[in-house]
């Protein structure tokens, strides 16, 4: 599901889906977004068609299908 949005808080990420759903994990499953200042956090772009993003400044790929596995 391509990723429309996306977008953090604090202590989490949040993307919204095209299909209007909103996923939030904690930024605790990624130590490297956790630990990046709010400049890093949003220097982001989508990784092909919104399959995912990529944070370039700290190296992170983030797949939106990994978001909606639990655990």
């Amino acid at each position: 599901m391509p990723t429309v949005k996306v977008g953090f808080s604090i202590d989490a990420l949040h993307v919204t889906l095209a299909d209007g759903r909103e996923v939030t994990a904690p930024l605790e499953r990624f130590p490297r977004l956790r630990d990046a200042t709010d400049e890093q956090k949003n220097n982001w772009e989508f990784i092909g068609d919104g399959i995912g993003i990529h944070l370039p400044d700290i190296d992170e790929d983030i797949e939106t299908e990994s978001l909606l596995t639990v655990g």
